[in-house]
């Protein structure tokens, strides 16, 4: 047998499919191994205690504060089968950054893109730092892009096979964004601006029953988002004032900037963890917007042509499916990232909305230039390497990434609690414990205001007491004190004079809140 029968044999064995079946399993085992390992982050444990009262209490009434619904009746029914625990919370969203992988498989199935194009981009979806990290994360993010992705293929197959299933499939994905997170209908403004402008222009052609079709699927997804939003017609009010309460929240937010950050701000994370993907999105950018050289030679039309090429006026006489395919991920990338710059809420989970058109825009021509899937492979190398750092070092970590993270140290004090008669808690920033001391668990804390004076702490005679550390007391009788980190941060105001360094290095100094911990001499 020669060497190029051993390769033919090879490649005819190492199809689309298993390459699919064995980058799917590379995702599952990032998104599931060890998901408990970390602490639940502080918005982790808000959303995991509000799932734990829905269950034990039947009571759920819908807050933009908290975002929407859809979390937390899934984490409620996961909290029914399996019990209440940071690992069984995590399950649902690694689940769906789980599935984000075989679901590129149908764009390369329907024509839109190539084996290879495909391969590369589940392998980005496999391993991405910032994708990983948020599919072991218990916020709604990894749902927004998992119901956008399967929205996405949805719309590609009823546009293909013309079949309303698959409008309707899309529909529930859509109707379930909505039902997760408050950024949804900006996907959906950026779909069906493009879609109609597409099909408007003749690139789509639309299947011949599309008014009825449309009709129907609205109505199937104010159905879902209404039996949703109502906590099942339980508070009806809801759909009456709670998309503009939404709009009201979301709005000041904006304009606060509680968690602001500069416009370049996820530029920035794009240069710490995705670097590779980020570059490869900008060389695709210049390929396809550069128009190509005329065969008389003439020089290009410059920057009209480029403007062309992008937006691309006119009717096409035979639209280019994948071509179009690439237009609209340009569009829907570049879209994304002018919109989150602008917005005034800074924080690093947004980044998944911007990351997932990224991914495909990365993996454009990449089964034309051979020396792109070369750099496929260094960035997938480069992507995991990160990923092992962020998700699964077992310590406190030096990353933006992370935002404001419970520490690790938290363990020692909650061990001390656990060990107590009576433990005593003195300050309101108390998270996450009311979600770590639920139900009977917590019937040996006092929470008591801060500053509560020394004798009225010695008279309750608790084992333990916490105080915040900017809150806190020199010293009790009978107590030693010591101070450890409640929760963290990567301070960029603190490092803004040795980012190249941090850069490099990831070492820099870290904000975090803190907290004293006082224990009775002599108890255990």
């Amino acid at each position: 047998m020669t060497a190029a029968d051993i390769t033919q044999k090879f490649r005819t064995f190492l199809s689309i499919e298993r390459i699919f079946l064995l980058l799917f399993l590379i995702a599952f085992i990032a998104r599931f191994a060890v998901l408990d390992l970390k602490l639940f982050h502080h918005d982790e444990a808000v959303h995991a205690w509000f799932s734990w009262r829905l269950l034990t209490t039947g009571s759920y009434t819908y807050d933009p504060v908290y975002h929407g619904p859809f979390l937390y009746y899934v984490t409620a029914g996961m909290f029914s089968l399996f019990g209440d625990s940071d690992l069984v919370g995590r399950i649902i969203p690694a689940l769906a950054g789980t599935l984000m992988v075989p679901l590129v498989y149908p764009v390369y199935r329907l024509g839109y893109i190539s084996g290879r194009q495909a391969v590369a981009a589940a392998l980005f979806l496999a391993v991405s730092p910032d994708m990983v990290y948020f599919s072991r994360f218990l916020r709604n993010d990894i749902f927004i892009a998992f119901f956008t992705l399967l929205l996405l293929v949805a719309a590609l197959a009823w546009l293909e096979r013309g079949d309303r299933k698959y409008l309707f499939l899309g529909t529930a994905a859509a109707a379930l964004g909505m039902c997760a997170k408050e950024n949804m209908p900006l996907v959906l403004a950026i779909f069906v601006l493009y879609g109609a402008y597409a099909a408007w222009r003749g690139a789509i052609r639309l299947p011949p029953r599309w008014k009825t079709d449309l009709l129907m699927a609205a109505v199937l997804g104010a159905g879902i988002m209404a039996v949703l939003y109502s906590s099942f017609f339980q508070a009806p009010d809801v759909l009456l004032d709670g998309w503009l309460r939404a709009i009201e929240h979301w709005t000041a937010m904006h304009q606060q900037q509680r968690l602001g950050g500069p416009p370049y701000f996820y530029l920035m994370l794009f240069g710490l963890y995705e670097l590779p993907l980020l570059l490869l999105a900008c060389i695709a950018l210049v390929q396809f917007v550069l128009p190509p050289k005329p065969a008389d030679g003439a020089a290009p039309g410059g920057i009209d042509a480029v403007f062309n090429r992008l937006i691309r006026v006119g009717m096409p006489s035979a639209p280019d499916r994948q071509e179009e395919f690439f237009r609209f991920c340009i569009i829907w990338m570049l879209g994304s990232l002018m919109l989150y710059a602008y917005i005034g809420e800074k924080v690093p989970w947004l980044i998944l909305h911007q990351l997932l058109p990224l991914v495909f825009v990365a993996v454009y021509r990449m089964d034309r230039d051979r020396w792109k899937s070369v750099l496929a492979v260094i960035a997938a190398v480069f992507l995991a390497g990160m990923t092992l750092h962020v998700a699964f070092t077992p310590a406190d970590v030096n990353e933006p990434i992370v935002q404001v993270q419970n520490s690790e140290e938290l363990r020692t004090i909650m061990a001390a609690i656990d060990g107590a008669d009576r433990a005593i808690i003195t300050t309101d920033s108390y998270w996450p414990l009311p979600w770590y001391y639920r139900g009977q668990t917590n019937s040996h804390l006092i929470y008591l205001q801060p500053g509560t004076g020394i004798d009225t702490l010695l008279a309750r005679n608790a084992s333990v007491i916490i105080a915040h550390d900017t809150e806190s007391y020199p010293l009790i009788p009978g107590y030693t004190k010591t101070t450890l980190r409640q929760s963290y941060w990567f301070s960029v105001h603190d490092n803004k004079d040795r980012l190249l360094e941090y850069y490099v290095t990831r070492e820099g100094r870290v904000g975090s809140v803190n907290w004293d911990l006082f224990t009775r001499t002599g108890s255990a």
